[in-house]
């Protein structure tokens, strides 16, 4: 039995992250915005999910947190399946519960990176380690919860804020000599707000649960195109160099992922194929060059200087 209606508001969780920021914004036109702190929703709490759920009582449920930090969940397992993948099925069954639908984050990290096709929505999922294996564990406790859902998969995100690989590379290009940057990774950097402006749509084409089951499963979603990590600082450095900044920036150097070795391993393949998302939402996210554009545009507006990571 379902308790009472749901508000019609839209819960965003980690609003303070780089999705979340751009998703407060974007979805505020569509309802009203519940943003919670982590004291108010603590995603690693599942009391604390189930009380903020029953007491907003949403619409919809936008997920966009997550236990990001690769490496380090290599060794931290508990705390990063928590986030990653007990949190997610915990939001979808208190959906559920209210009649609400979940928008939920998922990555290319699913998958083993083999090959040089980029990844179908049916393809076989591998994860390398612990990060991929708590998301793909997500998705899973998500679509057995029964709340109306939609998975999106994305790959490299990046934005003006938070820490992230382009402010981390335009830091450093100020800081050093040279820098290597890995070349043998290829993907397709994706812009924390074109994420935001999908989910906007996402939400406006299915505007309730009993909508959303009829668009219900996973989704790949990034920006059209493919680089490796080396060719993206490239361009966005040759971007600062055409701003006009008197600034000397570091030489880059090619390096491969067999040299720049981590905890966790990377896929070497993140290319994901985003035809199914074009075909039934009729929206395909910019090329990562118009998007990387706009965002050097707004952060040179924003502070002529040298972003911070």
């Amino acid at each position: 039995m379902r308790d009472a209606e749901n508000t019609g508001s839209i819960l965003i969780t980690g609003a303070s992250g780089q999705v979340g920021g751009e998703l407060v914004r974007l979805l505020a036109s569509l309802g009203t915005i519940h943003a919670p702190t982590r004291a108010e929703l603590d995603l690693a709490d599942p009391a604390s999910i189930r009380r903020a759920v029953q007491t907003l009582r949403p619409r919809w449920i936008v997920n966009p947190a997550a236990y990001t930090a690769v490496d380090r969940a290599e060794s931290d397992r508990e705390a990063a399946f928590a986030i990653n993948a007990t949190a997610p099925g915990i939001l979808g069954e208190e959906a559920a519960r209210i009649n609400a639908a979940v928008l939920h984050f998922s990555t290319d990290y699913v998958f083993s990176g083999d090959g040089t096709n980029p990844y179908r929505e049916s393809d076989p999922t591998g994860p390398l380690g612990v990060y991929g294996a708590s998301k793909l564990a997500g998705e899973q406790a998500l679509a057995a919860s029964g709340a109306a859902h939609i998975n999106l998969r994305t790959s490299w995100v990046y934005g003006t804020t938070g820490r992230n690989f382009l402010l981390t590379i335009l830091r450093l290009a100020r800081e050093r000599e040279s820098l290597t940057v890995v070349n043998d990774q290829h993907g397709a950097p994706t812009w924390s707000r074109d994420l935001a402006r999908l989910a906007a749509i996402i939400l406006t084409q299915a505007p309730d649960a009993e909508a959303a089951r009829r668009f219900q499963g996973t989704y790949h979603a990034t920006a059209q195109g493919e680089v490796t990590w080396f060719g993206f600082a490239q361009e966005a450095l040759r971007l600062s160099r055409r701003s006009g900044l008197d600034t000397r920036f570091a030489r880059l150097t090619p390096v491969t992922t067999r040299d720049y070795p981590t905890p966790a391993r990377r896929p070497s393949n993140s290319r994901l194929d985003c035809t199914l998302l074009a075909s039934t939402f009729a929206y395909s996210l910019p090329p990562w060059q118009q998007s990387l554009a706009s965002v050097m545009e707004e952060l040179f507006a924003a502070s002529p200087a040298a972003p911070a990571a």
